[in-house]
């Protein structure tokens, strides 16, 4: 099969018009791919490895991955919330044992997992003007069940940290929902938000893993 499946969260899920201008990196992926490729986004705003699981989302991507598939697996912002039981996972705990689970499912139809660290947020420390990273733990779990599991693993938490402090914190903006009063319907009274992207910036971190990928996947790129 010529599919990549997507379990994630929200700065991967393909949006409607209700959240415009918002994107999410899967939303947009398809546009680094070869005509013969399809994307198949099971990402969802506001899920963790547990969550994702508990509303039964890994079973469907279960009833339909098939051999030759991949499957992309990027979570951890919603992991970290300790103070919300249905989403939390601890770092070298749930949230290690959840990704091997996503790992076997792939495995277990032939498939290809890619684990996915998450996507850094726009947090400038004022002082320096360097990105402060905000996810804790999560990354480096996550990389090493990818060296336990032999699994690729694509940085983007690294990657995205590091293109945010190349080119700034103003500049940084353009990636991510910052948008004016009154200019779209979503957001009408205008909106600050470093977490989720828009579409220039969905497609700059899609960018990212994609050049990271083509060394493993050449198949999938023109």
């Amino acid at each position: 099969m010529n599919r990549i499946f997507w379990a994630g969260d929200s700065t991967v899920a393909t949006n409607h018009i209700d959240s415009y201008p918002q994107t999410g990196i899967g939303q947009v992926f398809g546009l680094y791919l070869k005509d013969d490729i399809t994307v198949r986004n099971f990402a969802v705003n506001g899920r963790s490895t547990k969550s994702f699981m508990d509303e039964g989302r890994l079973e469907k991507i279960d009833r339909e991955i098939a051999e030759g598939d991949l499957l992309f697996i990027q979570f951890g912002h919603n992991d970290e919330k300790e103070m919300d039981p249905s989403r939390y996972t601890a770092p070298f705990g749930a949230y290690q044992d959840n990704l091997r689970k996503y790992i076997s499912v792939a495995r277990s139809h032939g498939a290809q997992p890619v684990l996915i660290t998450p996507l850094e947020r726009r947090n400038f420390d004022p002082a320096t003007g360097v990105i402060v990273p905000t996810h804790g733990d999560y990354p480096a779990a996550m990389k090493q069940v990818a060296e336990e599991e032999k699994v690729p693993c694509i940085d983007l938490n690294r990657s995205s940290r590091e293109l945010m402090d190349s080119v700034g914190n103003e500049a940084s903006k353009e990636f991510f929902v910052h948008v004016p009063a009154g200019k779209y319907a979503a957001f009408p009274d205008g909106k600050a938000d470093n977490t989720h992207l828009r579409y220039h910036g969905a497609v700059t971190f899609a960018g990212l893993i994609a050049n990271e990928l083509r060394s493993c996947f050449d198949r999938l790129f023109p």
